[in-house]
């Protein structure tokens, strides 16, 4: 049973950084990829950034050059580390796998939907 555990949000001032983990507990048995989404305030939930299974990443537009994907395999975990952080960066980010069949999966322009697995959610809050 796979489960995703979000933490790390929180509150910052304009201009700030932070770092979300999640935590995964449980095998996938076969090649995955990871990726954050967030859903900001009256806006349409949207993806963050992703990691394919072999680790090619990709970002939104919206926060390229200021947010950073991660993963350590070693320790379950995938990261998003967000720095420069705007007021439009306000809202609940969460992180998701996606399970394949082939030698290579990916979460490019993957809709929240097509993943298997999400975490609860994490609020950010930007001032």
């Amino acid at each position: 049973h796979v489960q995703l555990v979000e933490s790390g949000g929180g509150q910052v001032q304009t201009g700030g950084s932070l770092r979300l983990s999640c935590v995964r507990s449980g095998a996938i048995s076969n090649n995955y990829c990871v990726g954050w989404f967030r859903q900001r305030p009256g806006k349409a939930r949207e993806g963050v950034a992703s990691i394919d299974s072999d680790g090619t990443i990709s970002y939104a537009n919206s926060v390229k050059g200021r947010f950073t994907i991660s993963r350590d395999n070693s320790k379950n975990t995938l990261y998003l580390q967000m720095n420069s952080l705007k007021p439009e960066d306000t809202g609940t980010y969460t992180c998701a796998a996606a399970r394949g069949y082939s030698h290579y999966v990916t979460c490019q322009g993957a809709r929240y939907l097509d993943y298997n697995w999400w975490g609860q959610g994490t609020q950010v809050t930007v001032s």
